[in-house]
């Protein structure tokens, strides 16, 4: 059998109605950057934090008057698993590319705005960089770009 990694998977069903916990639910599975392996089927890599966050959310499920059951799994095959990770690295790509963009745009902008831009863009990086568990080359490029409008310090804008 091929060497692929245990997965955690929350399988789970949730009334439409109201939609505040079913769109709670969601944004909370977004922020820990699930891979959608089906309809209402989403999994992680599993560790110790990531069984115990989908355990809460599967508590909140149940308490919303759903269903869903916690599982760990394997896929079949390591190319299924090269597959899920390479949606997942994807995903997280685009966020860092975003960061990079905005990192860049705010050199050009006045000192007080490139100091809130880079709070904002480092939280932004260590919210991304929990969810990042297969990291794309984007990620070392956005820690870069960051870095550098840090350092462009009280300089004028180009």
């Amino acid at each position: 059998m091929d060497d692929v990694g245990t997965w955690a998977v929350l399988v789970y069903r949730i009334p439409r109605e109201p939609s505040r916990p079913r769109i709670a639910v969601w944004r909370k599975l977004a922020r820990l950057g699930v891979a959608r392996l089906g309809d209402g089927v989403v999994g992680l890599p599993a560790d110790a934090r990531t069984r115990e966050q989908l355990d809460w959310i599967a508590d909140e499920i149940v308490a919303a008057g759903g269903s869903c059951t916690v599982w760990l799994s394997q896929p079949a095959t390591a190319a299924q698993e090269r597959e899920i990770a390479a949606g997942m690295r994807a995903a997280r790509a685009a966020e860092y590319a975003a960061v990079t963009a905005e990192a860049e745009a705010a050199v050009r902008s006045d000192p007080g705005e490139r100091v809130r831009v880079l709070r904002r863009l480092r939280a932004e990086l260590r919210r991304i960089n929990r969810r990042d568990f297969f990291a794309p080359p984007e990620r070392d490029t956005a820690r870069t770009a960051v870095e550098a409008l840090a350092e462009t310090g009280d300089r004028e804008p180009a």
